[in-house]
């Protein structure tokens, strides 16, 4: 296990061990609607389905929060012991994307007081390219009585993002098109918060779909301004994709926060300052004005 990271080989030991633990299956992707079905196709042995949509996020209302707004922590807690989880569980998280979707998982349980919970690097991907067998149908596990809380995960939100951009760095995790305001497939306008710099959560991974080493997301995130001395906050299109982005930064020396509204919130708000184009301009910005 390396920080919020546990290999293949790593995975085999904890379940060959006896100990508590649970296996979640987050397969999502943007605009996919067949994470379920995925996961009856064929998951790792004893994993239970995570809905990103339903287990990860409260409902989304008009987009006064965003399209993911954060659970409800009691909610949640419930939804953490029909997984199955229980006092001393170790949980690891998956999906087939390189963890751009689990690592939801892993940032909410995090938030909500569990410390031995971990992202399988390289997925479902990683597992099959070991040559280790899957299953099909579903996995109900009995209840467990896992006791949670909430709060233990830095979070920003929408008023405090201009004191990050001001003292700090603010990321944007979302890919180079949807950042510059090339297109925007999902919410109501293209381009960025001013100040904030692009970072794409894909590139934290390898090509295999694991993540880069500690060193080198280090020196990537260094280049872009970030400091161990100074605030650094990362948002997406909905606060998805932001929490993997906080995984490869706690993976390279820093503790981030996590703006769980996202772009998805701050362009529904009317009065938000945008920007568009590669460089990250200036607050409150030049760009468009609602």
């Amino acid at each position: 296990m390396t920080g919020p990271l546990i290999d293949v080989a790593g995975l085999q030991e904890l379940l060959a061990s006896g100990t508590g633990a649970v296996l979640l299956d987050v397969r999502w992707e943007l605009g996919s609607t067949d994470g379920n079905k995925q996961y009856q196709r064929g998951h790792i042995p004893g994993a239970v389905y995570a809905d990103l949509e339903t287990d990860l996020a409260a409902p989304a209302g008009k987009g006064t929060e965003g399209r993911h707004p954060l659970p409800d922590p009691q909610d949640f807690a419930q939804t953490a012991r029909n997984w199955g989880i229980s006092r001393g569980d170790t949980v690891v998280a998956y999906d087939a994307v390189g963890g751009t979707s689990a690592a939801r998982a892993w940032w909410l349980l995090r938030h909500a007081g569990l410390d031995s919970v971990y992202l399988l690097d390289g997925g479902i991907v990683a597992w099959h390219r070991a040559g280790l067998a899957l299953e099909g149908g579903s996995v109900e596990p009995p209840p467990g009585d896992v006791e949670l809380s909430w709060g233990k995960m830095p979070v920003v939100q929408m008023w405090d993002v201009p004191a990050v951009v001001a003292g700090g760095k603010l990321l944007d995790a979302r890919a180079k098109e949807r950042y510059r305001g090339d297109r925007e497939p999902v919410d109501p306008l293209a381009g960025h918060i001013p100040g904030a710099v692009n970072a794409p959560s894909a590139s934290n991974l390898t090509e295999d779909g694991t993540f880069r080493a500690p060193e080198d997301l280090r020196a990537s995130f260094e280049a872009l301004g970030v400091r161990r001395n100074a605030p650094v906050a990362v948002y997406c299109g909905s606060g998805v994709t932001a929490a993997h982005e906080v995984a490869a930064l706690e993976l390279a020396g820093y503790r981030a926060a996590l703006y769980p509204g996202s772009w998805s919130q701050w362009s529904a708000t009317k009065g938000s300052p945008v920007a568009v184009g590669q460089k990250p301009g200036e607050w409150p910005g030049t760009g468009q004005r609602r």
